[in-house]
């Protein structure tokens, strides 16, 4: 008889030989104490007779249980029973697994990895709540999700099964283990969780783990001990069996999110700079509608502003990322309050070129005035890609400075900037002249009050933010962690 989750055991049959000498059949069988104990008639003494189950003794095998569990130990209970041939003719083996005698009780340690436990709390960190559902007892349960750190009661399968959904949904954020589940459990599971706002990854690695999986939002297969039925169900497969890859994987995942959101930050502020100028050129006259010629639009968005994406693109993550809670279901990507900052930015930018513009047609003529205009509007988009790294920190940091390679390519944009002003071959092309020292102090002193302003709005931003962590991600398993 193959183990079935519906019995919780397996059993063997072998033609024996007694210690009578007659020819019987024996029943092996090893399965869940709980189980096996309440279908044993007898107990194996010490001195090898049997002796029959009582309620006065029965409290032996099952104190033996809690403590073996207690300690994180998986148990096992082995038994047997012996039949004539005749009494097994034409019977459903299922139902010969009766009146038992107990053996043995075996305490198997499956320690989870070193790394789990740190890989949950920094879930805890992120926002993320780990659950384990598990096939072990309550009580093993609940000592291993002790060890590793995992929040909340434990409740069985049966407990689970025979709670309503209203009652489980008012019960569920207190609950942080739930032991011998059925399949269907680890189903219903999961769709209560997403029926409370959740986005759930489920990790398995059996055929009965198989239709939660495909019910999560995010299944995740183990590519070692996962079965095949499994990872045809999983959306992702771990090739380790290790549960800190996940919390790897969120990591990575947040660090790619972050870094486009900074690239649009950057873009879509430049942006409103460039269509806002325009517009202001168009109706005060400025430069007669047409502040920047296509070339130097060209330069500006191909030359200065590429170095700088790449830069945004590949950057190093943002300091504590793994500290915010998740981003919310259905979220835009970028919220009423960036908004609001890229357009404050982008009229920041277009008053900063209006002006150069204006300093330097009072001072050289048109050609100045154009030449200023440019210059400030690329310093702008230098600035605009250093303050779009952090939405919160200063840029006054240390950690604020990026990495050697951005870096060079920061100062890649620079060195365009300059030398479309010095070089005459690209004063040519670009239609642009030299700047004396004072004007080009002109320039940087307007591209720097966008900085100024950012960090007057980071300023206030962080003095109102108030440190809040919730939980609207959920991983849940059916072990604690792959061990």
């Amino acid at each position: 008889m193959p183990f079935d989750s519906d019995y919780k055991f397996m059993a063997t049959f072998h033609e024996m030989t007694d210690s009578h000498g007659h020819t019987v059949v024996r029943c092996y069988v090893k399965g869940a104490p709980d189980v096996l104990i309440d279908r044993a008639a007898y107990y194996r003494a010490a001195d090898g007779s049997a002796v029959a189950v009582t309620d006065a003794n029965r409290p032996l095998a099952t104190d033996a249980n809690d403590r073996m569990a207690a300690g994180g130990q998986r148990v096992m209970v082995v038994a047997q029973r012996d039949f004539d041939a005749t009494e097994i003719q034409g019977v459903k083996l299922v139902e010969l697994v009766k009146d038992l005698t107990l053996l043995a009780m075996v305490g198997i340690v499956d320690p989870p990895r070193p790394e789990a436990r740190t890989a949950i709390a920094e879930c805890r960190k992120a926002g993320i709540r780990a659950r384990m559902i598990t096939g072990d007892h309550a009580t093993t349960a609940a000592a291993i999700a002790s060890e590793l750190g995992i929040e909340g009661h434990a409740v069985t399968g049966t407990e689970f099964a025979a709670m309503s959904d209203d009652e489980l949904l008012r019960e569920l954020p207190d609950i942080g283990v739930i032991a011998r589940v059925a399949p269907e459990d680890k189903v219903r599971l999961v769709q209560l969780l997403k029926r409370s706002g959740n986005v759930v990854s489920m990790t398995g690695d059996g055929v009965n783990d198989a239709p939660a999986l495909k019910t999560a939002d995010i299944g995740v297969a183990m590519g070692i001990t996962g079965t095949e039925v499994s990872k045809e169900a999983a959306v992702m497969i771990l090739t380790d069996d290790n549960f800190a890859t996940i919390v790897n994987a969120v990591s990575y995942g947040r660090s790619l999110y972050d870094n486009l959101l900074k690239y649009l930050r950057f873009q879509m502020s430049t942006l409103v700079g460039y269509i806002a100028i325009f517009i202001c050129a168009g109706v005060f006259g400025i430069a007669g509608g047409v502040p920047l010629n296509p070339l130097q639009i060209l330069w500006l968005n191909m030359v200065v502003d590429i170095p700088i994406a790449i830069a945004l693109g590949f950057d190093a993550p943002t300091g504590g990322l793994m500290e915010r809670p998740p981003r919310p279901v259905g979220a835009p990507v970028l919220s009423r309050g960036d908004w609001v900052r890229v357009c404050i930015q982008g009229l920041v930018m277009t008053a900063g070129s209006l002006v150069a513009y204006q300093i330097g047609h009072d001072r050289g003529g048109e050609l100045l005035g154009s030449t200023m205009l440019l210059t400030t509007l690329s310093l702008f988009h230098v600035a605009a890609g250093l303050l779009a790294r952090d939405q919160r920190g200063t840029i006054f940091d240390r950690s604020a400075i990026p990495g050697t390679t951005q870096l060079r390519r920061y100062g890649t944009s620079l060195i365009a900037i300059i030398a479309v002003t010095a070089i005459g071959l690209l004063q040519q092309i670009v239609d642009t002249t030299s700047m004396t020292f004072n004007q080009w102090a002109a320039c940087v002193g307007l591209a720097l009050s966008l900085v100024v302003v950012e960090e007057v709005v980071k300023f206030f931003i962080r003095r109102r933010e108030a440190p809040s962590r919730s939980m609207p991600t959920t991983l849940v398993g059916p072990t604690a962690v792959p061990a």
